[in-house]
Order: C-alpha cells, then structure tokens, then sequence
C-alpha cells in the first residue's frame, strides 16, 4: 500500500506549500486508520525538507515516481521514500531509501546488524539502517510477482542526515560491511553524494508506472526462495519429523491449503508439553507451504527461536533476506484481514495484548494474528507461560476464532523427544515443583540423567565438561540477579555471585546465545532458551523459589529489579495480594519448569535455598 505516491514535481510543490506531512497524516488516518504520533509527524517535517535539497537537482527527472511510506503488502512494515524511473537502456528502476534522525550510534559488537541508538525516549538495540532498508528491498523481491517478472531493480540505501560521519565510522564499522554495501550510507552533509546514486539508476521519468505496478501486483514467494527453503530444510536432521509429528503436519498442510483455495478462515491449536517437537513441525510448515507458494511467516514472541531456527537453516549468523520470513508477534497490529495465507505462531502461550516499544499499540496479538491471516496455527503449552504479560491460552484463541467467524480444529502432540523421551521425568518434575499432582512419585526408573549438586562450581565444571563434545550444554539461571549495563559487554564483570561462585549473563552481544562458541561460559536465562533444547543444562535456582513449612514457596521480591516479567505485581498486591501471589507463583514456577526440560538426556540443578536442595533429594528417591 502506497501513502502517499506522486511525481518528483507534486512532492517539490508540496514541500514549498507546507502541506506535506498533513497530506500524509490525513492520508495514514484514510487508508490504514490510525492516528499519527507527534513524533513521526515531525519526523515527516525534518526528514522531507532534507528530501527536497537532495531532489532539488534538475538532473533528476520532474516526472520520477516519489513513494513515501510505503506499506510493504502483508506487513506493518513501512518503507520512508522511494523514487523510481528509467535507467538509461529505459528499463525501469528504483532507489530506495531509509530515514533516521539518529545523530549517534553505538555498535554492538558480535551481534550482526545490530547498533545501539536512542529511540522511542531510551537508549535501544535495533538493526542497523543498510540491512534494514536492504531487508524490506527483499522482501519485495521475493514476494512481488511484478518485480520478480519484470526484474525491476531495487537500489537501497540509508540517508541519516543528522549524523556527522567521521572517517572508518562505527556506522560503517566492518561489523556491518556486507549491509553497507549493499545499501550504502549517506549522512549529514552528503547531499551531493546521494544525488550522485539516484542520479546513477535514474536517467529518465516514468510518470509513476513502476509504483502503481509494484503497488498492485500479485503477492507470491518466488521460485528462487522456494528453492532456497528447500535446500536448506533437505537433509537437516534437527528438522526431520517422526511419528505424530509427521501426522499433526500433513492435517495442517491439508487444511491450509483448503483455506488457500476456498478463502474460508480456520484456526489449528496444537498443544503440547516441553520436547514434543512443537517447533519442528512449526519449520517444515513453513518451509513446505512457502513451497507451494502460500504467502506465510513463523511468528514467535521470543526473539531467540527466531534467531536461532534462522541460523540452523543458513548454516550462517548473518543475517540474509530468510530472516523476512520470522517475525515478531507484534507485526500484526496495521494489516488488513486475510492479508496473510497462512501464520505459524510458536510459543504462543508467550502472546501479548499490546505491542511495540510502550507496550501501549495494537489491541490484542491472538485477534491481530487470526485477523491477518486466512489460515493460522498455534503452538502452544499453557505450562510456559513466564511473564506477567502473557496471554496466550487455548480459550482465548478459541474465543477469538469464534469470534471471525473460523472454523476450529485442535490436536496435540503427546510423545516426548527431549528428556530422553521421558515422561515420567516430566511427570515426577510437575509433582515435586507442586505444578500437577501425579502418579510418579520418583526416579528410580527414568531414563535420564538428573543430579543435584552442592556446590555450583561443580555444577559448571561438569556443563563445561560435558560441552566440549558438541557445544550443546548450557548453564542457566532463574532471573534473581541484575544485569547492570557494565556486565553487559564486559566478560570480567560476573552478574551472578553466590559465595566465592561469580559467573556472568549471557552478554549483550549476541542473538544467537543457544548455539554461540563460547556461550557455555556464560549463564543464560528464560529468554535466551525458552523454545529451544540442549543436551545438557545446569540450572541455578535463585532465592525466588525456596522450600518451608513442608511446601514450595516463591517469592517474586527475590526476582532481579530488572525482570520485566513480574514488573507490576507489587503494585497489583496492594490491591488483591491473592491475585498477586497466584500470578507470581505460576511465573516462577513455569520459569523453573522450563529451564529444567530444556535437556534432551539429562539435568544438573543447583540450589540457593539449603532446604530446597534436600527436598529435590528426597523426591529423587
């Protein structure tokens, strides 16, 4: 969808008019009916008079297409300006170019394609502005039938025209060099340079052609990246499906295609406990349906899933245009129903109801999914959910389909691949964390290796020992000690410290934490391992959960200051202490929970609490 579109002549006009950024509020409050925020309104202003002075040359042509936000079909992403025209054998061609207001950067090194910058009023980590712009260019290359077809050329770049670039800049950092060069950087002062590149892929005008053809083209994945998913899922043996996974996957393949062809919406809920391939299935759907040219994406809460499924297809950490097909849960809030063929939403118990950078936009992530999508799926174990925030149940998206008037298909996934294929390891762990009362009382006959250490030296020793044979064992930890900025990126500050013990988070320079050299020198926490597995963990239990009285008792004030995911409680006990104590008593627990299966053959635990550890004792036998 184009906000706004004209000639290069239109755009000067309305520059010199003033009416520019109420044209393009007015025209976002139309076509996507929603209102502009003061702070992109001003954007407009800044960044479209820096527009003016770069066109303001009579080299490039009056009648050149001008695109501003362009809304990218099936997304909420949004692309700041396009101008298109004729090269100079009159084949049509485009520059396509990135705006930022940023006027400092920090690297964040280690992390491909991310920088640290201010933004939405604090200092965050988001990508860096080349592969950002280079990222939206394919995904319309590999989506767009008419640019596929016609092999219309997309040239990215990033113009930051408040940002004094020095010489060998942290923006053009090596860290960075591949999406540099191919999306290069303009800054403050680089207005001729950037007249020089448009001026290098646009010869002559087209009068708007190229953007009313790429606006309404036909919305399919080209051959080129089916070819692509499918070369990378053949042979991976962390992706072959067996027994009823193998079945849960043809009924869903079946049935989306079903709503491909007859446009009727239906919803597939499959639930199912730590380790029963809920995410292996998730990968060869999308894979498989991008095969037959459904337009789909795997949607995930949780960052590191998302990063590290990417990374186990490409073989690679950097980033390249299969990163499109991941998104966040939160991509779903401005696009229009059935946009979208089919959604595989993972993790879904980890849903929220707002999204974005206040938490405060959209209106609920299960609504929004099911609205986007003809055909959606949802992975889910109502038993992880960890964060305060979560929302995602089975009833919820029941009400919600029900609601879009869907047809509802449920199924589950019950067979254990992880935990060595134990379920009496998973049924005697929800017995002793108090979860569910069940039959197994002990381990005597479970197949898996669970120990308890005394010492959590120990404890790391054997992970790291353990380790050396595939990168495969983690150390991890209940989120009871803060992680100021200085433990952030600095490998000498240790976070977490319990007598002469120190070992630090997992640094911030890294996505990819699951399967990073090195990591298992490190801890890592919920977020880093929700939704993936190892060999073997180690878990420390934090004074948040504790042992007294004959009963488990959590305590969320023994929580980080920095956990987000009980951010709230304190002030909710106020008024209902029950209710507050009930919602910190499942986090913590589930937290703990799912640290503890993360071990496909075994895990090694650590606790705080003196009493706690006897009590894991004495339910061992």
């Amino acid at each position: 969808m184009l906000i706004y579109q004209g000639t290069k002549t239109d755009f000067m006009s309305s520059l010199e008019e003033d009416t520019l950024a109420n044209d393009l509020e007015n025209l976002i409050y139309e076509k996507m009916n929603r209102r502009t925020q003061k702070s992109e309104f001003k954007s407009w202003q800044n960044s479209m008079q820096y527009m003016y002075k770069v066109l303001n040359d009579q080299e490039i042509p009056n009648n050149s297409g001008v695109a501003i936000e362009y809304n990218i079909p099936n997304t909420s992403k949004r692309i700041d300006f396009i101008l298109s025209g004729l090269d100079s054998s009159k084949k049509s061609n485009t520059v396509v170019i990135e705006l930022k207001q940023w006027s400092k950067i920090n690297l964040v090194s280690g992390n491909d394609g991310l920088v640290e910058t201010y933004t939405g009023n604090k200092l965050r980590k988001v990508v860096h502005p080349s592969y950002q712009v280079w990222s939206y260019c394919t995904m319309i290359e590999d989506y767009n039938f008419y640019v596929q077809e016609n092999d219309i050329k997309l040239n990215p770049c990033a113009y930051l025209h408040n940002y004094s670039k020095k010489k060998n800049d942290d923006i053009e950092h090596e860290l960075y060099q591949d999406y540099v060069e191919k999306a290069p950087v303009f800054a403050k002062g680089d207005i001729p340079k950037l007249r020089n590149f448009i001026k290098e892929f646009i010869k002559y005008g087209d009068d708007k052609r190229t953007l009313y053809s790429i606006e309404n083209a036909k919305i399919k994945p080209s051959k080129s990246l089916q070819d692509s998913l499918v070369n990378m899922l053949d042979g991976n043996e962390e992706f072959v499906m067996i027994d009823e996974q193998k079945v849960v996957y043809e009924e869903i393949m079946e049935l989306a295609q079903k709503s491909k062809n007859d446009g009727k919406k239906r919803v597939y809920i499959v639930e199912g406990g730590p380790g029963t391939g809920k995410s292996v299935v998730a990968i060869n759907l999308l894979v498989n349906l991008t095969n037959r040219e459904h337009f789909c994406q795997y949607v995930s809460k949780n960052s590191a899933p998302r990063n590290v499924y990417t990374a186990k297809l490409t073989g690679t950490r950097k980033k390249t245009h299969i990163n499109n097909l991941f998104t966040g849960s939160g991509s779903f809030k401005d696009v229009e129903e059935n946009m979208f063929d089919s959604l595989i939403v993972d993790e879904a118990h980890r849903l929220n109801e707002k999204s974005g950078f206040y938490s405060n936009e959209g209106e609920n992530q299960i609504k929004e999914i099911i609205n986007a999508s003809n055909f959606s799926v949802f992975f889910i174990d109502e038993n992880q959910r960890i964060h305060i925030k979560d929302i995602g149940n089975v009833e919820d998206i029941k009400m919600w389909a029900e609601k879009f008037n869907a047809d509802i298909y449920e199924n589950e996934l019950v067979s254990q691949f992880r935990c060595n294929g134990s379920d009496g390891y998973l049924a005697w762990l929800d017995n002793t964390l108090e979860i569910n009362e069940t039959a197994n009382f002990t381990l005597k006959d479970v197949d898996y290796d669970f120990k308890i250490f005394d010492n959590p030296q120990e404890l790391r020793d054997k992970i790291v020992s353990l380790n050396n044979s595939g990168n495969n064992a983690r150390v991890l930890a209940g989120y009871c000690w803060n992680w100021p900025k200085e433990g952030k990126s600095n490998p000498n500050y240790h976070d977490i410290k319990i007598g002469d013990f120190e070992m630090s988070w997992n640094l911030n320079d890294t996505s990819t934490y699951a399967i990073d050299e090195g990591s298992v020198h490190q801890a890592g926490c919920i977020h880093t391992s929700q939704g993936l597995e190892f060999d073997y963990v180690g878990v420390i239990i934090g004074e948040d959960m504790r042992y007294e009285d004959g009963k488990i008792v959590t305590d969320y004030n023994k929580r980080a200051t920095y956990d987000s995911s009980i951010r709230g409680l304190k002030k909710m006990a106020k008024s209902n202490p029950e209710k507050a104590d009930k919602i910190a008593e499942e986090i913590i627990k589930n937290t703990y929970r799912t640290l503890m299966t993360r071990g496909m053959k075994g895990c090694y635990i650590y606790c705080v609490d003196e009493n706690l550890q006897k009590y894991f004792k004495k339910m061992m036998n």
